[in-house]
């Protein structure tokens, strides 16, 4: 009888460390399907964005056909947004669309007639509702990287989270911050 409140300790230890592992586990999963999910969202508005591009340059293209290497970099931009495949890469793929939107934008000011144009105000108008959901989108996904990251450090978790195959994610940041200190100008 006295072996059996040592064995019954044991077996109670090993049954809360066993729930602790399930829950832990499963509150990763969480975190990593939310993340996953949030990853998309972003790609679905950058493809909104990207979509809405060829109808902006078609409007300012109109009006300023000489433009030609602004068109060039901006649907140059554009492809390398939808091309993105990783945080990192569409953090460098949005700063190079951001200085191609600008000086888009920049040449769009020349003129007054595409200023009033009815097509180019709807398609800035959607732009700018684009752009805002793009941040949104990327807030939430970053929030959901820095609740993963957290959980994936905190000890005790850090002992046995990457044996369980998870692994930090990356932030989803633009590289050039400088770009994007100022979002292009689309109000007229």
């Amino acid at each position: 009888m006295e072996w059996l409140i040592p064995v019954l300790i044991v077996v109670a230890v090993l049954v809360l460390v066993g729930i602790y592992l399930w829950a832990t586990y499963n509150s990763l999963v969480q975190l990593n399907v939310r993340v996953d999910e949030a990853w998309s969202g972003i790609t679905v508005q950058l493809k909104r964005r990207a979509d809405l591009i060829p109808n902006l340059i078609e409007s300012v293209k109109g009006y300023a056909a000489h433009e030609k290497a602004v068109f060039e970099n901006v649907t140059r931009a554009r492809a390398e947004t939808l091309s993105a495949s990783s945080p990192g890469e569409a953090g460098i793929a949005e700063g190079h669309l951001q200085q191609a939107l600008k000086s888009l934008f920049a040449v769009a000011e020349a003129y007054p007639q595409l200023q009033a144009s009815q097509n180019f105000l709807q398609v800035q108008h959607s732009l700018v509702d684009t752009e805002d959901k793009v941040q949104a989108a990327r807030r939430f996904y970053n929030g959901g990287v820095r609740e993963l990251n957290t959980k994936i450090k905190v000890f005790p978790n850090n002992l046995f989270a990457r044996g369980l195959g998870f692994t930090e994610r990356e932030f989803f940041e633009v590289a050039d911050s400088a770009a994007i200190s100022e979002p292009p100008r689309v109000q007229f």
